[in-house]
Parts: structure tokens; sequence; C-alpha cells
């Protein structure tokens, strides 16, 4: 076996200084930083003094409502941040197999119509470890967010992290039985012109219409509500309300179900997919490998 070299240690400020700093950084909040670390503020306050005096510059500008990290504190951040989920990394790779709490970001129609009828599978495979699923259309930022793994829908291209294609982001139009009733059936794209169009500014549909060759002129003049997710479209369609541009692979049980149909096989494509992301340096976290391989193999079998 090697010989391991000891660390320079005598370069290094005090451990408690540097969790300090991590946690304030985080929160930009010394009060916050403190109760998650059970100590006072005037403790923590005291810590990063210390960790200032040490490198010899302040590391946050205190203002009167906020604190905001000073250059020195920007570039020490996210090397603090990504030692501590390196130590967490190797502390869970020393104890085997993954446990505690995986808090995953999703949208909200990815959360809905595919993570919740499919996370049961996964929690059987691992009853010790808890999922905490959060839903929202920002993107996470890992170094200041108490996250562990996102689902986000876009180009795949982010600078810091891993990521894992589950599947494109499509579109087709999609309306209830009934609906299509009414106008005796959609046997043509210009049909869904006799029916209501649920949010017509919405960019799909001008991309879709130009794939089937139709103009697509007339949706400048209607009038529709945006509802800021496909899972909204998507039961105001059932409901018989319009017609929803939506990704078929999130609505596969309403469709096998017929509570709506596909009335055509043509599909659009933008170039965007729903992609499983995490920081680089946590790819061989227990808990992030274990979710990853399970959410890859749950999609290549649907």
């Amino acid at each position: 076996m090697p010989e391991l070299k000891a660390p320079q240690l005598a370069q290094l400020p005090p451990l408690q200084a540097i969790r300090v700093f991590e946690a304030v950084a985080r929160h930009l909040s010394f009060t916050k930083a403190a109760e998650e670390l059970g100590m006072t503020q005037a403790a923590a306050s005291y810590q990063i003094k210390l960790l200032e005096e040490r490198i010899g510059s302040p590391l946050f500008l205190r203002q009167p409502r906020q604190i905001v990290l000073t250059e020195p504190g920007q570039r020490l951040a996210p090397a603090v941040s990504e030692a501590f989920s390196l130590l967490s990394s190797a502390y869970s790779a020393a104890r085997g197999g993954a446990d505690g709490v995986l808090c995953v970001s999703t949208l909200l129609t990815f959360a809905s119509n595919w993570l919740a009828q499919h996370l049961g599978s996964f929690q059987l495979s691992h009853p010790s470890l808890a999922v905490r699923v959060d839903t929202s259309n920002r993107v996470i930022d890992f170094a200041r967010e108490d996250m562990d793994i996102a689902i986000r829908s876009g180009s795949g291209k982010w600078p810091g992290v891993e990521t894992h294609l589950l599947f494109k982001a499509d579109f087709t139009p999609v309306l209830s039985p009934a609906l299509a009733a009414t106008i005796g059936g959609v046997h043509e794209p210009a049909d869904l012109f006799k029916l209501p169009i649920l949010d017509p500014t919405d960019i799909w549909w001008r991309e879709w219409f130009a794939l089937a060759g139709v103009p697509a002129d007339e949706l400048a003049s209607r009038t529709g509500t945006s509802m800021g997710a496909q899972a909204y479209e998507a039961n105001a369609a059932i409901a018989g309300h319009g017609v929803a541009i939506l990704t078929t692979a999130l609505f596969k049980t309403e469709l096998a179900a017929g509570r709506l149909i596909q009335p055509f096989d043509l599909v659009g494509d933008d170039g965007h997919a729903y992609w499983l992301v995490y920081p680089t340096a946590r790819r061989n976290v227990p808990k992030i490998k274990a979710f990853r391989d399970w959410i890859l193999a749950e999609i290549a079998c649907a």
C-alpha cells in the first residue's frame, strides 16, 4: 500500500469556521445559519470573524436587511460547498448503502404525471431512503439549495452538473373523445380550428401547425388561458374545454384509458428533453446513485 502524504493542515482555518461560512453563504443569513448549526448568532459571527482575519479580507458585506458575498467570499463558497459534498459522499460510501433523505426538485407535470405514478417501486427497493419532492419551474442552484437531484426540461447543457436523458419533450395535440365528437371527429389538422384551443399563445402550436403544413395565423385572434403547466391543460382537455398540446410521454395513462386521444401521429420536436441532473462532485453519493439507476431503468422499461 502506498504511503499516504499528510495533508497540509497547518494552512487550513478551523473546521468550525469553515462550516459556519458554508452555512452562512448558503442561506445568506447569520440567523438561519446559526439555527441550522445549533449555535447563537453571535457565535456564528465570531467564527466568520476568525475566518476573515485568517484570510485577511471580508467575506460578507453586511447591509441593512441582507448580507452578500464579497469577491473573495464568492471564490471561496463553491470550493467549500464542494469539499463538504465530497466529505459527505465519502462518509456515506464508508457506511455503505443508501439511507436518509433524498431531495428531488422537479417540474409539476413530471411530478404528478410520472414520478408520483412510479415512485412506489423506488421506495419498495429502498425503504430506508425517504424521498422529498419539491415542484418548481426554476433552475435549482445546487450550491445554495438543499437539493440532491433535479428533473429539468431543456437542452441538457448546464455547467457543473451531470445530465442523463430521460425522454424528449416532444409535443402533439390531444383532446377528449367527447369534444372531438362535437364536430364529427378530427380528421385533418385544420379541423382543430373548429374547436377551442387551450393556450393558443404557446409556441408549440405554431411549430406543430407548420409541420402539418397548415397556416396558423388564426391563432393570433384566439383568446385562451395560459395555465402554466401541462398537467393543468391536460385536466382542462379531459373535461372537454379545449384541445391541448402536450408531451405524450407524460400522459400515457390518460391516453391508454381513452380520457384523451391523439388524433395525429405527427409530433413536434424543438430539441428540448427531460433530464436527470445532479452535481458532478456528488455522482457517487449512494442515494443519488440509487435514484439514478432506478429512474433510468424505469424509463427504459416504460
